[in-house]
């Protein structure tokens, strides 16, 4: 377990169930979390997007991304950090960089922030930021701790191409690229310093949609002499949902199009974008990536999954799930209803206290899949937390598809005021070995049903 030392609040995921202890200290910098590795990876009630991960040299894996607050808006004036150091016990730091109001770093503006990338160099960490703002579009803030807090913001001249989603790579010669932009991929090296660009080696259209369905959001990584450039792929139903990548011998490329790593489609009805990065962390490598939630394109969460690369370092396509970095989910213990990574229908996953999610919204035939659940050391009967408000339905449980192998008919009565919580267990069929688990609720058009967790 993690040090309790200026921890607030800390969320600790039991054996048998999910106990939220809150414990606040002396410096309030962030709070911690035990959990099973599951997606998403960030606490109930934080939405981390862009998720860019780093290893420094502590051997801890580092977490920088944006911080969503609404469905009206992309992201916030705040950027929080994640750090774990087994991708089970993560900690969050809040507030490690500022744009407006108490800790303001950006003193010549007050917009948002939007997706982030660190490095390090020296004795500095550094932070590269961007907002909607066509003349400072871009900018670095520096600390002494990889966790911050970033101060001394300033913006960096672009040679005109204002844009968004910096990414900072520093090749093991200690070259430091700077890459950036929308639909065309710009790249310069950096200076000294890291806060200037060299402009005249500012090239634009190193990745273009044309050619390697680009979007944004580039993150570059090196393996076996090979350099990865990651990013929002465009190239399923026109729209960014996928997280493809593109690979080179050079940092300046030619780079070729390698295919898609994962695509978070279906992860929730209002779903848009995908942005992410890929790391190594204890000899794994994973991609890292973002599910959207609430039904909007703008509250979205970090997750992560395995990857694994072929002999020509080329990498193969990895699925949504539940269980992310860890093992499968175990039916015994406590699934809760938002790790769901496959949503059909009107359900999303929605925040109901400061510290608990559900998926809601559930409709007449709306369906969800929670991947993998090993039914190893299952009992013979499941237990479900959930609301309903209309005059009542019933919800079939499926392993493997959503249409056969039922285990288990749940007849829900509504809630007495539609929508007091109730726990109640069903009779199911035992199930061997690890599943897949399809849910599907049947009621009355006008009824809404919300789903906490459940249990075998």
């Amino acid at each position: 377990m993690n040090s309790v030392k200026n921890i607030c609040p800390e969320y600790f995921f039991a054996m048998a169930h999910r106990i939220r202890i809150f414990a606040i200290t002396v410096f309030s910098l962030f709070f911690s979390f035990l959990s099973f590795s599951q997606n998403p990876f960030s606490p109930p009630g934080v939405y981390i997007a862009d998720p860019s991960a780093h290893v420094w040299n502590d051997g801890k894996l580092y977490i920088y991304g944006s911080l969503d607050e609404s469905c009206d808006y992309y992201c916030s004036h705040r950027h929080h950090v994640l750090v774990t150091e087994d991708m089970k016990n993560w900690s969050l730091y809040r507030d490690a960089l500022v744009s407006k109001g108490e800790g303001d770093a950006v003193p010549y503006n007050d917009n948002v922030l939007y997706a982030p990338d660190a490095a390090f160099s020296g004795d500095t960490y550094y932070i590269f930021y961007c907002q909607p703002d066509r003349t400072n579009a871009e900018g670095v803030a520096t600390s002494s701790s990889p966790v911050g807090p970033f101060t001394n913001g300033s913006p960096i001249n672009l040679k005109g191409y204002n844009q968004i989603d910096p990414s900072l790579f520093i090749d093991d010669d200690g070259q430091a690229y700077y890459i950036w932009g929308q639909f065309t991929l710009k790249m310069a090296r950096m200076k000294p310093g890291m806060k200037e660009l060299d402009l005249d080696t500012v090239r634009d259209s190193i990745l273009t949609e044309s050619s390697h369905h680009f979007h944004e959001g580039a993150f570059m990584a090196k393996r076996n002499g090979l350099y990865y450039l990651v990013y929002a792929d465009i190239s399923r139903g026109d729209t960014p949902t996928c997280i493809g990548y593109a690979v080179s011998r050079s940092p300046y490329g030619p780079y070729k199009y390698g295919g898609v790593i994962i695509d978070n489609n279906y992860c929730n009805p209002g779903n848009w974008n995908n942005h992410g990065s890929i790391a190594e962390f204890k000899g794994q490598w994973y991609v890292f990536y973002h599910r959207s939630t609430h039904g909007c394109n703008t509250m979205r969460k970090a997750c992560a999954e395995p990857i694994y690369f072929n002999p020509d370092g080329s990498i193969n396509e990895v699925e949504m799930t539940s269980q992310g970095a860890g093992g499968p989910l175990k039916a015994e213990e406590t699934i809760e209803a938002e790790w769901a990574c496959l949503l059909r229908g009107n359900l999303r996953v929605e925040q109901f206290s400061e510290s608990a999610e559900k998926l809601g919204q559930t409709r007449n035939s709306d369906r969800f899949c929670i991947k993998y659940v090993d039914f190893s050391n299952m009992s013979d009967s499941v237990t479900v937390k959930y609301s309903l408000s209309g005059k009542g339905g019933k919800l079939t449980l499926n392993t493997d598809k959503p249409w056969h192998s039922r285990i288990a008919t749940l007849n829900l009565s509504p809630s007495p005021d539609g929508k007091e919580w109730q726990t109640v267990t069903f009779k199911t069929e035992k199930v061997k070995g690890t599943k897949a688990l399809w849910i599907q609720y049947t009621g009355n058009d006008d009824d809404l049903v919300s789903i906490d967790w459940l249990r075998f």
